[in-house]
Formats: C-alpha cells, structure tokens, sequence
C-alpha cells in the first residue's frame, strides 16, 4: 500500500522531532559538561589564587616580624650601649674625682715623705741602672732629697748594687702634677713614670671591674671573673 503526502509528512516530523529532542539532549549535556568543567577550573584557579595571596600575606607577615625583631634588637643594643657610655663616664669622674684628691696626700709631710720613697725604690727596680735622673715637683725637692738616701739604701740592701740619683733642678714635672717622681735612665731613652696620677691610673685599671660592681652591682649576664 502505497503512502501518502500526509503519510510521509508525518513521518518527517516525526524525524525532525526525534532529531531536535536528540540535539537539545545533546546540546544540554554539553553545557552541563561544559559547566562542570568550568566549575573546576573556576575552583581550581581560585584555589591557586588564594594559595598564591597567602604565600604572599605570609612572606609580608614574616619580614614584619623580622623587621620587627631587628628594630627591637637595634634599640636594646643602643640601649645597652648608652648604659655603658653613662657608666663609663661615671667610673670617669669617679676617677678624675679620686685624681683632685690626689693633693690631700701631700699635705701629710711624713706620710708624703715614705710615699716618695717607696716610688723612688720602685723606680730604682724597674730601671736596674747605676745611674738614674729623677724629676719632681718643685715644691717636692726638699723632701725628694730627704727621700733620696734611704731610697738608695733600700734598693742596695735588696739587689747588692750601687745607685746614684742626680735630681734635675731646673726641669720639674709638669704644672697640675699633684706629686710624686719620673726617674729615667741611659740619658732618658729609658723612663719610669711614678707621680701619683699614673699610679692612680694603674690601680684603676686594676680595680675596675671592682670599681664598676661597687657603683653599679654585679652585671648578670657576666659568666666569667677574671
């Protein structure tokens, strides 16, 4: 039996219905696939983004607290620094306090007088020489050449030798000397200091960490004692 026009007609639409539900099927898979895909992607690159700005945030947040730590660390060391400084000038004029009263000693004849002598001898053993020049004060000549004799005889008693000391009368020790002696050998190629000054400098040196523990207490962070 043959078909007619509206026979086939109708079997073309129904073709063409069948394909276009297949194509929209189609078309909408697709875009579901496609949207999943791009959801992961999306989520991907968000996740990479993020990972990238915390890096970022977390390298900043460490160079503040570095920069931190090195600020502190800069502020504590002036700190300390302007401690010692303050100290320093302390223990200074602590000294140079100690040197102004240096004259009271002077003032006590006999007690002046052994101290001469005990610095004369001193000389005497650091020079070890037959002949010595000896420079004092001016107002010190007098007791310098009291001085002088018993000086020699101790020196000889210990060491078993011969001593002259010439005592220059015409170059004394300089202005602002608060006393005691400069004795010199071999036409003053060789020379000890004795005044008082430098003796007080010796001893100071020698006290300082004394010195600082009385002013100042004992510094904790220090291990060692010399």
């Amino acid at each position: 039996m043959a078909l007619t026009d509206a026979d086939v007609q109708k079997q073309i639409k129904q073709m063409m219905g069948f394909i276009e539900q297949e194509a929209n099927e189609k078309v909408e898979e697709i875009d579901a696939k496609a949207e999943e895909e791009f959801n992961i992607e999306k989520g991907r690159l968000v996740q990479q983004h993020r990972l990238k700005i915390m890096e970022t945030y977390d390298r900043k947040e460490k160079a503040v607290e570095l920069q931190k730590k090195i600020q502190s660390s800069t502020m504590l060391n002036q700190a300390r620094l302007r401690v010692l400084k303050a100290q320093d000038d302390h223990v200074g004029n602590v000294i140079e306090e100690t040197k102004k009263r240096l004259s009271d000693i002077t003032r006590d004849q006999a007690k002046y007088l052994e101290v001469l002598k005990s610095l004369i001898v001193q000389g005497l053993f650091q020079l070890m020489e037959a002949t010595v020049a000896l420079r004092c004060r001016e107002v010190d000549v007098s007791l310098v050449q009291r001085a002088v004799p018993d000086a020699i005889k101790v020196y000889k008693q210990a060491t078993s030798k011969e001593a002259v000391i010439k005592i220059d009368t015409e170059c004394f020790l300089p202005t602002g000397t608060f006393g005691g002696v400069e004795l010199s050998a071999m036409r003053g190629r060789i020379r000890v200091v004795n005044t008082l000054e430098t003796r007080l400098d010796m001893i100071a040196q020698q006290l300082l960490p004394d010195i600082r523990n009385t002013l100042f207490g004992r510094n904790p962070n220090r291990r060692f004692l010399d």
